[in-house]
């Protein structure tokens, strides 16, 4: 038995889910890092990639968000002085 089973021979694993939402007016590597430092510090978020230009900010979570926590990012978003559109097409 590995170290990450249970006695009951069930197994925890740390997942990643990434999801990816939009949000407009991130042009610039500044712009990048507010949005990257407000959604990364998220208790829920693990790890954070904003693209500068098409806005696409990818969230990694270890478990699938919720409504929840759509909410949450798209509140943070927009107090980070940003507009959030929503879930992005993967």
């Amino acid at each position: 038995m590995s170290n990450c089973c249970t006695p009951d021979g069930s197994c925890h694993t740390t997942a990643e889910v990434k999801t990816i939402y939009k949000a407009e007016g991130i042009g610039s590597a500044h712009c990048q890092g507010v949005v990257t430092r407000a959604v990364g510090g998220l208790d829920q978020v693990t790890a954070v990639e904003v693209e500068i230009g098409t806005g696409l900010v990818t969230v990694t979570t270890s478990t699938e968000p919720d409504a929840a926590l759509d909410e949450l990012i798209a509140k943070t978003i927009d107090e980070a002085g940003y507009d959030f559109v929503g879930r992005a097409a993967a």
